[in-house]
This record gives C-alpha cells, structure tokens and sequence, in this order.
C-alpha cells in the first residue's frame, strides 16, 4: 500500500477536544479518487499519512518535546535567529506553559492522528470488502493505540472515543490506561502481518512493530502509573498486565527477545546507514516513517540534519544549505569523553573513486569524484559527514554567483574546501562544546556559531534545503530493542546480561576512516568489562540519541528534574506537558488541567 495523501473529514465533538472539523461519517475526501466514500486502504492511508505530515519527521513536533526538553538537544536563540515569540526557549528552560505552540501543535497533530485512526477503524469494519479486513483494521487499530500513546507520554491524559459506538462522546484517559494500550495491541498481533508478509514492509504495522510498541510500553509502564513519583522510584518490576508471574521487565525481554531471535534484522555494519539517504529496508529498521515512498514521490523532512547545519555549510550550489539551529549541550557531550572512538561518535564520507571528504581539514577535491544532485543539471553534491560535528567547520565556499569556488589543476577541476566563517559576521565557524549565553538560553550576536552539532542523518539536497528528504525515519529498530533489553536484564538484577547486550552494541559496528587516521576502528577494541547504572545511562543515549527516546529515558533514571544546560531543578509535575489551554477552555468538563499548570 503506498502512502498516499488524504483530506480527512473528522467529528463535530473534535472541532473542540482535537480541532478538528465535521462529522466522523462524512466523506474522506481522497486526492486520487476525489470525492466518494473512503474506501479501507484510503482510509488507513490517511491514517498512516499523519506519521509523515509532522508528527516524526518535524523537529518542532514529537521529536522537539522529547529532545529540546533534554540534556541531548537544544534549540538556543542566536542573536537574532531562532527567537519565535520564545516557543523553543521555553522547552528547553523548562517555562512552558499552556499556550506554548509546541504544546499545542503536537497536542493537534497527535490527537489528529487518533482521530484519522478512529475514522480507518469504522471504515474497515464497515466495509463489505473482505480481502485485508482483518489486517487492515489490526493495523488501524495499532496506529489508534501509537497515537494515544505518546499522547499520553508528553501530556499525561489523552481523549478517548469508542469507535464503535454510534455517539460522539469522547472522555479524558489517563496513565493507567496503558494496560488498555498494552492488552489492545496484545489482541491484534495474530491479524498483523509478519514483515514481508501480504505486501507489508517496515513503513506499516506489522507483527515486529507490535513487539516493539509492546517493550516500549511494557519499559515505560512504571512511569505511566507512578508519573510524580517524587523520588523517580518507579516499580519497574511490578506485576505485568497479564499478571502471568512475570513483572513489566520480563515482557520487556520477552518481547525484545523475539526480534532479536527472530532471524529478520541485524545490526548495520556501519552504525549510520540506519540513517542514510538510502535507508529504506535497512537491516535494522523496525517499524518507520516512511519518507521516501515507494512511487518515487518525495515528501519527507531534512529536519533532523537541516536544523544543526550551518547557514555556511553547502551541500551543493544554488543555496542548499542549513540553517544554524539546533546542536547538543556542553553536559551530554562530555558525557562521549573518552568515546570519540565509538563507532556511532561520528563517520566521514568516502566517494566511489576512494576520496575521503574531511569536515575537519583542507582540501581540494576533484570535481569528477563528487556525486550528482538527482534531478538537477549535474550539480555537485557534497556528503558531509556523520555524528558529532566539533571545531573549525571545513567545506566548500560560494562565489557572488551562489556556485563553489573551483580552480583548474592539470586541466582538471578542482573545488576548493577551505575553512568556513559564519554567514553573521565573519568570524571562523567553530562548533565549540561551551555555549556561553548572555541571558536563559540566548547567544550573543559573536556567539552564534556556539555548540556541537550533530548530524546524525544524512543530508537530503534532492528538493534544496529542508523541503525534502529520501531516509526513513527509524521509529522502533533493533539497536533501540538492545538497550531496551539490557535495561530490563539491568532493572531485572541480571547486569551480566545486560552488560553482553551492551557489548553487543560496542562491538557490533564498525568505522570506516581514511588510513591516515588509522583506517577501519573495529568496535571490538572497545568493549566494557562491567556496567554501572549510569554506564548503563549513557550507553543507553549513544545508541538512541537524537531519536526521540530521551526524555522518556531521562524520566526513567531519574534525572529529568535535575538541572542541566539551559534549565534550573524542576518539580515532578513537568514531567508531562499541559494540556492546551484552548482545549481545556472548550472541553467542558472533559479534560482537567494537569498539576502545577493551573
């Protein structure tokens, strides 16, 4: 099933609880079939379709609350950059309130989801059409139960609506209805495709996605029930929902264990192919947001690498650049010291004809050797590299024409890679680890440049700048179900285990550099003779970082509250965000605002 686009008609009652607009038995208007009711697959399409409008893909939604929120990310003012009415200042100092417009886009974003969900989950099974049925509504189904769940995550309540009721009443859910999300995605897995199977592939909800919701949800159920805990003891080995004699842990591994057993994926060789521009079918990959989709069509996001990337550094001619966002804190960064030869700390870009191209140095390079822009006139693609990105920037530089400077060597072309200034005021671009901010989380003019940035996913120039990207993003892949297993065995009192998962991971990859750097660092070089928890902490985020998993992991190891770059301590009640104050306004008595926003 290709993901299409859809013009989805949604309930009344969620013009008010989840702006959205008329009636859940309307008419889906489809782009393809223009008008007509909606069929099964167009409808489960819409639903899916709302993964890759925003929800995974913009770094200023799902992925903006659990990074900017955290030690990992940040999003600072520069100068006179990045300021928007303070929306990411006040995720990152943690003075968000209930008219934040993260806040409240994520809050519409995700609760469009669960309505689009709702909407797939009436189509199907009313639907006449026998062939998929099952599949189809298992499917819809599981997208209901996502979108509910990281609802519930960020905001602690999320609206519930029966699907099958014929009424709209829609009534508030809380933490404790994970066990319903559990036992609900428990119930499906026998009518989900196995991957591979019946046409399905990582970009839909299959058996192997269901497994890796339910170690996710099964890790985090502790948190759910117990949210303001005051001293982040959660009881991580309480009774499971089953209640079968196995506590939350033990399904953990259960369910990881699956995957990982199952004979389907493997790590990636090298750590950052998960995140290259050919990605799709990766030996990893899970359950995605499918960006580059399988009609050739591009709608993805470059986000993720688009918002760290200077407005200086070039991907190619006619203005293909980033745009000086976003970069880690000085606190998560030191906590690589003594790791920078960990394959996932960074990898630089080999050309087919063996050139290696260097962030860090000087260099001419041919301009036969470099790739071609897909779709352009041959324009010059420069691949930067991967990971961590620190110290005096190199790349190639504009002429007043906005084309690279290039000079001709023995009759060939040359394109010149020298040492970057800032576009702001010509001082050097220099990606230092300290961000010396004049007030909160405000960089003076001289500083803007400050901050290491991380370019975990490969830059995407096919449609210029941030318009579009051709990598999936990973939701759920098996480097996450390693650390998720090795927490559990850790949380479980088996550190042994854990530790050998650990290792896995340390050892499981390696990175291809150019010889005078010492050629190819196995990760079997770097292998730990024992696991601390907070050993555990941070092998945990070198694996997963940049991902949308750290806030939740902070909650779990008790350091969300405490003070790092960009915010003081903080109360138990900001571990969930405030329900929009436009909801809460319009709801009646159906959503309450949650402690410590009233």
């Amino acid at each position: 099933m290709k993901i299409k686009r859809f013009l989805a008609f949604l309930p009344v009652i969620f013009v008010l609880v989840l702006a959205s607009c008329t009636n859940l038995d309307e008419v889906l208007l489809d782009e393809e079939l223009n008008t007509g009711n909606a069929t099964p697959d167009a409808s489960l399409a819409a639903a899916y379709n709302r993964m890759i409008s925003d929800v995974f893909v913009d770094h200023a939604h799902l992925w903006g609350m659990q990074e900017y929120s955290t030690d990992e990310a940040m999003l600072p003012t520069r100068g006179s950059d990045w300021g928007d009415g303070g929306r990411y200042r006040g995720i990152q100092e943690f003075t968000w309130g209930a008219d934040n417009p993260l806040v409240n886009d994520n809050w519409n974003s995700l609760t469009n989801g669960i309505t689009r969900s709702i909407t797939a989950i009436q189509t199907i099974s009313q639907s006449t059409d026998a062939s998929n049925k099952a599949m189809y509504l298992a499917e819809a189904k599981a997208l209901w139960y996502l979108y509910t769940y990281y609802t519930l995550d960020l905001y602690g309540q999320a609206p519930y609506k029966d699907p099958m009721a014929n009424d709209d009443n829609v009534r508030a859910v809380q933490g404790a209805f994970i066990d319903t999300l559990i036992t609900g995605v428990e119930k499906i897995v026998p009518d989900l495709a196995s991957l591979g199977e019946n046409s399905s592939y990582d970009g839909r909800f299959t058996k192997e996605a269901a497994y890796a919701f339910l170690a996710e949800m099964y890790m985090n159920r502790a948190v759910f029930l117990d949210r303001y805990n005051t001293s982040s003891n959660f009881n991580f080995t309480e009774a499971s929902v089953k209640n079968s004699g196995k506590t939350d842990m033990d399904m953990v591994i259960e369910y990881t264990s699956k995957l990982i057993s199952s004979g389907k994926f493997s790590l990636e060789k090298h750590y950052f192919d998960n995140f290259a521009i050919d990605n799709t079918n990766g030996s990893e990959l899970i359950f995605v947001a499918p960006q580059n989709v399988d009609d050739g069509s591009v709608t993805g996001q470059n986000d993720f690498v688009y918002m760290p990337m200077a407005r200086a550094q070039h991907a190619s001619e006619d203005g293909m650049r980033g745009t000086n966002g976003s970069c880690t804190t000085p606190d998560y960064y030191a906590t690589w010291n003594n790791n920078h030869d960990d394959p996932r700390f960074k990898q630089k870009y080999q050309y087919t004809d063996g050139t290696w191209f260097y962030n860090d140095k000087a260099q001419d390079i041919k301009e036969s050797t470099l790739d071609a822009v897909p779709g352009t006139d041959g324009l010059p693609w420069f691949h930067f590299n991967q990971g961590f990105m620190v110290g005096q920037q190199y790349g190639p530089t504009y002429d007043a024409n906005n084309k690279f400077v290039r000079e001709t060597i023995g009759g060939e072309n040359y394109i010149n890679v020298t040492a970057l200034e800032t576009d702001k005021n010509d001082s050097m671009l220099v990606f230092s680890p300290n961000l010396d901010f004049a007030s909160g989380t405000i960089l003076p003019q001289n500083k803007v440049q400050q901050g290491v940035r991380v370019f975990k996913f490969e830059f995407d120039p096919i449609d210029n700048n941030k318009g579009s990207a051709r990598f999936d993003i990973p939701i759920f892949r098996l480097g996450y179900m390693y650390t998720l297993r090795a927490e559990a065995y850790f949380r479980s009192g088996q550190p042994t285990k854990a530790l050998a998962d650990i290792n896995i991971l340390r050892t499981g990859r390696v990175r291809t550099q150019p010889a005078d750097e010492g050629g190819d660092i196995a990760g079997k070089a770097i292998s730990l003779s024992d696991l601390t928890e907070q050993g555990l902490y941070n092998e945990i985020s070198y694996e997963n970082y940049w991902e949308m998993k750290r806030r939740p992991e902070m909650i779990r190891f008790g350091t969300f509250d405490k003070a790092y770059t960009g915010k003081e301590a903080t109360q138990p009640y900001r571990r969930a965000y405030p329900i929009p104050q436009d909801v809460i306004d319009v709801s009646g008595d159906i959503f309450s605002q949650n402690k410590g926003y009233n």
